[in-house]
Order: C-alpha cells, then sequence, then structure tokens
C-alpha cells in the first residue's frame, strides 16, 4: 500500500499561509483538533511548502505571534512511499503528519490514515496490545488545575494525562486537545506583577512558573486555572490486553481518540496511543 492510497489529498488539506499570525493557525487548531498544521506561502512560481506549526509550537512560544518564527521543519515523504516505511519514520521522527511532497504539496499522512489502514485490514495489525501498550503511564490528579496539568503533560512529552481520583481510581481523561480547545490569545501586559506564589500559598509551584502570567507580554495564549475535573473526558473507553492492533484501531476510531488506557482485571497497567499500533505493521 503506497502513501498516495492513504493520504488526504491537498485540495482537502487545511493550511495556514505566510505571512499570518498564531490567530490563524491557533483556530484551525481549534476547530479541527489537529495535532498540526502545514505552513505554505504563495510565490510567483505557485504555492511551495514551508513546514508545520503543532500545538506544542503555539504553547512552548507564548511570545511569539509571528507564522514564520513559530513553524518547523519536519520529515517530508512521497506518494509513492510505502505505508509501512512511513510508519517507521512516523516513529523513528516522532512526526504525527508527514507532508506529502512531489514537486509542492500533494497532501498529508497522519498517524490517524496509518491507523485507519490498520483498521480495514490493509497492513498487518494481528499483533495483541499487551506487547504494543506502554507500561508507564502520565497521570494528574482532578484537582489539579489545568495549567498547572498542561505543565505536567509538556515536561513527560505525551499528548495526554490520565486523572486519578482521591482514591487513585481513574476519573477521567485530559488530552493536549482538550487544553487548546479552552485556550485563547489574550492582550498582556508588559508587566508580570505578582505572579509569584508565597511558600505556603496553594499549588505554590504553579505560582513560581507564573503559569497564569507567564504568557506576558504582548498577544498570548491563556489557559484557564479552573481545575482538570472541569475539561476531563470523564466517560473513559479502555481495553484490555488480549485485544489486537486491528481491534484497536478501530476503537481509536470509533471513539474519535488517540489513546486508550490498557486495564488488566479493572487495573490500570499500561497505555495503548495510536503510534505504538505502529510498531506491529
Amino acid at each position: 500500500m503506497h502513501v498516495a492510497d492513504a493520504m488526504t489529498p491537498r485540495s482537502d488539506v487545511v493550511t495556514v499561509a505566510l505571512p499570518g499570525t498564531r490567530d490563524d493557525a491557533l483556530e484551525y487548531l481549534q476547530e479541527r483538533g489537529f495535532s498540526s498544521i502545514p505552513v505554505v506561502k504563495e510565490t510567483d512560481d505557485g504555492e511551495v511548502y514551508r513546514g508545520l506549526v503543532s500545538r506544542d509550537d503555539l504553547i512552548e512560544n507564548p511570545d511569539e505571534d509571528q507564522l514564520a518564527l513559530l513553524m518547523r521543519e519536519v520529515p517530508t515523504t512521497t506518494p509513492e512511499t510505502d505505508i509501512v516505511d512511513v510508519a517507521e519514520l512516523m516513529q523513528t521522527e516522532g512526526a504525527r503528519r508527514v507532508p506529502v511532497v512531489d514537486d509542492g504539496l500533494v497532501g498529508i499522512i497522519t498517524v490517524t490514515d496509518v491507523v485507519r489502514a490498520i483498521a480495514r485490514g490493509e497492513v498487518d495489525g494481528d499483533t495483541t496490545v499487551d506487547t504494543l501498550a506502554t507500561p508507564e503511564v502520565n497521570t494528574t490528579y482532578v484537582e489539579t488545575p489545568l495549567t498547572v496539568a498542561e505543565r505536567e503533560i509538556n515536561y513527560a512529552n505525551v499528548p495526554y494525562a490520565v486523572v486519578l481520583d482521591d482514591e487513585g481510581g481513574m476519573a477521567g481523561m485530559l488530552t493536549e486537545v482538550d487544553i487548546i480547545d479552552v485556550a485563547r490569545v489574550v492582550e498582556g501586559e508588559d508587566d508580570t506583577g505578582e505572579s509569584i506564589a508565597n511558600q505556603d500559598d496553594e499549588w505554590m509551584w504553579e505560582g513560581i512558573k507564573a503559569v497564569g502570567n507567564r504568557y506576558f507580554p504582548t498577544r498570548n495564549v491563556e489557559i484557564p486555572r479552573e481545575p482538570v475535573a472541569t475539561f476531563m473526558t470523564e466517560d473513559v473507553v479502555t481495553v484490555s490486553g488480549h485485544k489486537t492492533a486491528r481491534e484497536v484501531a478501530k476503537v481509536l476510531l470509533s471513539n474519535d481518540v488517540e489513546q486508550v488506557p490498557l486495564v488488566d482485571g479493572g487495573a490500570l497497567v499500561g497505555i495503548v496511543r495510536d503510534v505504538d499500533l505502529l510498531r506491529g505493521v
């Protein structure tokens, strides 16, 4: 199976154009739930592909408004490339969306496209997920302020956190998409003001990090400070280790999620992300 058989063609690819701003990318990421979006530039010779801008780029560069300084270069592929080779590229490069180029941007292939091919039986999906799942699970607490949970997710370098209740049970799931959905661009002050907490303040770490005010100065992204419980998904779909990659791919697609907790006898034992399924193709 080739990339051309699974990719989204250029006519259906949402892009942002240079010159542009943070607002342009944030609007599409919020509306579509994408992890990143291609950046193009119109020239006298036609459209030129320039790079990608991601959710992380927006949050990690809060003082930058110019799209040209937010985008990054990422690996590309061609329409004739085998989808198995692209799956390997996604794993080694940590890329969820790979632009497809052939004398310009002709499409984009995503982790979801590969997962869809697994679900349809177009590539191997017979491996059981107990061998593909990640045993280390990123977690947070239901009462954690969203600003702190966003930092935890960032430092863990994963796009999710399983939310735990007072008894350590699974109460929900928080994802980067949930965070970007409620993020907003604001006009800030140059003075960060009273951003440092006192030693005895609740969630002092949040204050020291100045999460609430760290997005000043200029136009920046602001994240609500309410508890994670306000924004998480409570009805969490789980899977067991005997499920195959094909079966879990169908679960991910039908529930429109990128990861599901792996449980054994009701206990949380791991996480199965969509990128984990790529190791089995």
